[in-house]
This record gives structure tokens, sequence and C-alpha cells, in this order.
């Protein structure tokens, strides 16, 4: 049922003939390419990577000043499986790529558009829409049907429910849902990567420290780094987190409850 791949220097993946691979496009060894997938010739795949039915890679992105003739493309990391209907457009800009880290799992349906960027082990439920330009870190969970806002940012290990609506940026190891809600830390996640009970700590209390309503967070995380209070390096990433960035943080749900009571 499989063809050997059109990139004969990676005579070890595997291409089903009613697949599409373009001229052009790079297979690494072991990539399996299933019934009636497009991989454009902007895509380079590691290997490993599989590649399910009627998924699309290395489409044009959906963006009405694009120009067609620029030279961009999409990168998928090792061993990552795309499963049906996935799509991942290609970069807007001259020489540069929408990534999809290594071991990440995108379920059918879930889309990644042009220029964003995946790390690696990053799980996309089904039907998940990123939109331009967000960058997911590291080992993060998008549950079914989230959608993105365009320059947002997953922090690593940062856990999204299901159905939710992000337009602001989720900090590293925090669990959001619904409207840019945020429901504390991603303990389970955290656990299961065996984060040391010294990191946990300290990221429970930074958590409390970087919550006051109407507090200039970016202001008071450069504080904290600076002061050195917090040795860990998951906390000091989580500080590093909210002190970049151009968007809004998501709140946590009490304060949301607060504001609706004020009004």
């Amino acid at each position: 049922m499989y063809t050997q791949s059109p990139d004969t220097s990676q005579p070890q993946a595997r291409v089903h003939p009613t697949a599409l691979v373009e001229p052009g496009a790079r297979l690494g060894a072991r990539c399996v390419i299933h019934a009636y997938a497009i991989v454009g010739r902007h895509c380079r795949l590691d290997e490993g990577v599989v590649v399910h039915s009627h998924a699309v890679l290395g489409g044009d992105p959906q963006d009405l000043r694009f120009d067609p003739a620029v030279n961009s493309g999409v990168h998928i990391g090792a061993r990552t499986v795309i499963r049906e209907h996935v799509t991942v457009n290609r970069s807007t800009r001259p020489e540069s790529q929408t990534v999809v880290g290594a071991d990440c799992f995108l379920m059918a349906s879930s889309h990644v558009a042009h220029d964003c960027v995946v790390g690696e082990r990053v799980v996309m439920a089904n039907a998940v829409l990123l939109a331009g330009h967000v960058h997911v870190g590291a080992h993060a969970f998008i549950g079914g049907n989230a959608v993105v806002h365009q320059f947002c940012r997953i922090g690593e290990s940062a856990m999204i429910g299901g159905g939710a609506r992000i337009s602001s940026d989720v900090p590293c190891y925090l669990m959001a849902s619904e409207r840019n809600t945020s429901y504390g830390l991603n303990l389970v996640g955290l656990r299961r990567r065996g984060v040391g009970r010294d990191a946990l700590r300290e990221l429970k209390a930074l958590v409390r420290e970087l919550d006051p309503v109407g507090s200039n967070v970016r202001k008071l995380a450069q504080q904290l780094l600076e002061q050195n209070r917090y040795v860990t390096p998951e906390a000091r990433q989580l500080l590093a987190f909210y002190t970049s960035g151009t968007r809004p943080f998501v709140r946590r749900r009490r304060d949301r409850a607060e504001e609706s009571t004020d009004d």
C-alpha cells in the first residue's frame, strides 16, 4: 500500500499512493504519509513524523495580503503525529517557518496558522484553532475546540480547557479556560513531569504574590527576579514569562467574580 518517499536520500519514508508530496518537500527517515494527505513543497518533516489522511501541511497562510511568491515554509519536529484533517499553514515572512516541535500530537481537525511556534511534546485536542503568530510552550495541553487569538503566548506546561476562548497570555504552568480565566497551577501536569517539591512550593507562593488586583504584574515580576527571592528554575521561568510580551494576562476566576459584583 505504500511507496518509497520521492526523496531518495531517505528511502525509509513511506508515502501512500494517493497522498501528495510536492517536489521540494523533505521527509525524514521513517516518516509515514497516509492516504490523501498533502505535504507541500515548502515543508520539512524530521524523522518519524506521521501524517494521517486529509491533513494539509504547508498550505498558503490565510492572509489576504500574502504574496504566494514568498519563500517560507513549515517545519515539523521528529516523531510528531498529525491526525486527520489537520492544517498547518506556512509563514507569511520570507525565509521564515511555521514550527511544530518534536513529539507533539495534533488531533483531528486542529489548525496551526501562519508563523506559529509550537514547542515540543505539545498536545492539541480535536478542533483546536491557533491564530497567526501564537507561541505555545513545551508540554502544554490545549483542550478540544479551544481557540487562541493571534500573537498570544501559551507558556510551558500550561493547560487550556476545552472550548476556551483565549485572547490573553497564559503564563507557564497555569490552567486556563472559559474566557481568559485562570484556575491556578497545573499541579497534575507538573507532578507528572517530575517537578520537585521545592519548585512546587515556590510556584504556589509566586502565583499568590503575583495575584493582587490592580498591580503592575510586569513590574512586580521584574522586581522579584532582581531580588532573587525565588531560586528554582521553574519559578524564575514563570517570572521571566511575566516580564515579557505585550498582551494582557489571564485573570483569576475570583477577580472576575469581584468585578461583576462591583458592577
